[in-house]
């Protein structure tokens, strides 16, 4: 995951970055093909090069070196709503075929089985990124065909509903799960599923979503890590395996 969500970020890219995986992802990039790309994190970085991988928005790796230091608000305002973040990077604990998302509870709203944290930022970065890649596993509780909270708007209803909302700019472009790598279908808007990882197949990937999936024909596979990328995540991104975990 943390590999095919690194190819999506290009040279230059001024990326909005979480922590956990996406984390690993923009700083494998960083140390890779997009040597020029600008980290911005939520605790009002911008331009951060840490010199080990953070464990925290707040870690102090993330300010030595940086362009710029500035209170969270007037990151969000002057980098999210003036329109300069390129990509932002997402998670949930649910997601819909239009790539809304849910981060608020699992249940009923007045009486859930779980609460969760909320927006934080995500709904900001969801609305004003020119474009957002959501990163989780691939579950079929974490794929409903309905969320129990839409938290943050993906493409909403689908077709050129999240336009008629008001939306200038964004929307989900990617979705790495465990299982595969999905985009949307540019007129109706709805998730597709154009890679499966190395061993997966089709009908894992369809058992992992509760609606009827579509899918981009052929469906290719994600190309493997090399030697070298795989050496650089395991051994100095992350040697004590606080975000690989078994999931890399």
């Amino acid at each position: 995951m943390a590999v095919a969500a690194s190819r999506e970020i290009s040279d230059g890219d001024v990326v909005f970055v979480g922590i956990g995986l996406p984390n690993l992802a923009v700083n494998l990039a960083l140390r890779t093909h997009a040597p020029n790309a600008q980290l911005v994190y939520e605790s009002g970085v911008y331009g951060s090069r840490p010199n080990r991988l953070p464990i925290s928005i707040g870690d102090p790796c993330l300010v030595t070196g940086s362009l710029q230091v500035l209170p969270m608000s007037e990151t969000f305002c002057y980098f999210l709503q003036g329109g300069r973040i390129d990509v932002g990077f997402l998670g949930a604990a649910q997601i819909d075929r239009f790539g809304n998302l849910n981060t608020t509870v699992i249940g009923d709203y007045h009486a859930p089985k779980v609460r969760l944290p909320g927006s934080g930022g995500a709904a900001e970065i969801s609305w004003l990124a020119k474009r957002t890649i959501v990163l989780l596993p691939q579950k079929r509780s974490k794929f409903p065909e309905k969320l129990d909270f839409r938290t943050s708007v993906g493409h909403y209803e689908g077709g050129g509903s999240r336009e008629a909302l008001g939306a200038r700019r964004g929307g989900p472009t990617r979705v790495i799960t465990n299982l595969g790598v999905y985009g949307f279908e540019p007129t109706t808007r709805e998730m597709i599923l154009e890679q499966l990882h190395p061993g997966v197949t089709l009908a894992e990937a369809r058992s992992e979503v509760s609606w009827p999936l579509r899918v981009k024909e052929p469906v290719v596979t994600t190309s493997p890590p090399d030697e070298s990328i795989l050496r650089l995540l395991r051994e100095t991104l992350d040697p004590k395996g606080i975000y690989l975990g078994t999931t890399s």
